[in-house]
């Protein structure tokens, strides 16, 4: 009997355009050489928790960037619709978007830096997004010099260009987002039994030694501590890096892509860049077999 592979799924075409730019691999050295000097500029502690929203509980990012864009935004329509009484309002809602982005790019710049090469046209993608919106930036910073100048139809040319720059990067950046998962709590669809499940021999893990093991699919990771067993999703809810290569630090596993710590006994997170706590299961050891299931 002949097989007969499905063929690709139709999308729209602007997904299509997104991830063609996911693909231009020359992006890749200015782009690397970028990244290493964001993570060279912010050390792993404060500021970057402050940065990557780990006080927050999410990203930090997204929610930044509604202030350039809602202001931004309503400055175009102010435009359009304020006529001559609504010139000095559009021109402080410009102000107030150019002050608003060097927080929301600064955190931006901060997610991006932790991607690589490797994650499915991530980086590539996120560095057209970031032109699109430095172009959008200085576009918006021209609009408003003219209207300070008295050249009131010269500003609103630069901030409809503006507005064009800023949608460009606006569905970048949602693609990035929705389509490509940056952002998101990467163990949110991680199920655990219900029922007790055997998951590693208890004679070979060693006190303060981490140990990956699968359960119904789902990978984990094991380490004792004082003599217990404690066991957490293995998949970093940061960008997915693997706990069990990580390592042991002050009561907790650290991950070993971005330094992200979770404390053992419930996953908390002790320091970012992870906004989101890592799953814990329920442990206990019978005849010599760890067993785990979901707490």
């Amino acid at each position: 009997m002949s097989e007969h592979p499905p063929a690709p799924a139709e999308r729209p075409r602007l997904h299509h355009l997104a991830e063609q730019v996911g693909r231009l691999e020359r992006l890749d050295s200015p782009a690397e050489a970028v990244a290493r000097a964001v993570r060279g500029a912010i050390p792993r502690g404060g500021v970057k928790d402050a940065l990557s929203g780990t006080w927050l509980g999410h990203a930090l990012h997204p929610l930044l960037t509604d202030v350039p864009i809602g202001t931004w935004t309503s400055s175009l329509l102010v435009d359009v619709l304020g006529g001559r009484d609504g010139r000095r309002a559009a021109e402080r809602l410009i102000a107030v978007g150019l002050l608003a982005s060097a927080p929301t790019a600064a955190s931006g710049l901060s997610d991006w830096a932790d991607t690589t090469p490797a994650d499915d046209g991530v980086r590539r993608l996120g560095a057209v997004h970031a032109v699109a919106n430095v172009a959008a930036l200085g576009l918006y910073a021209a609009s408003l010099a003219a209207r300070r100048r008295g050249r009131h139809g010269v500003g609103v040319a630069f901030g409809m260009a503006g507005a064009g720059a800023l949608t460009v990067g606006g569905h970048l950046g949602g693609h990035l987002s929705y389509a490509k998962a940056v952002g998101v709590d990467q163990t949110v669809f991680t199920e655990a039994p219900e029922d007790w499940r055997d998951a590693y021999d208890d004679a070979a893990l060693a006190e303060g030694a981490l140990a990956g093991a699968t359960v119904d699919g789902q990978a984990i990771v094991l380490t004792r501590r004082n003599g217990r067993v404690y066991a957490l999703a293995d998949r970093c809810a940061h960008r997915a890096g693997s706990l069990s290569d990580g390592r042991i630090v002050d009561g907790c596993v650290e991950c070993p892509l971005h330094g992200s710590r979770f404390r053992i006994e419930d996953g908390s997170v002790q320091r970012g860049p992870a906004a989101y706590p890592q799953p814990a299961w329920a442990v206990r050891v019978e005849r010599g077999r760890i067993e785990v299931r979901g707490a």
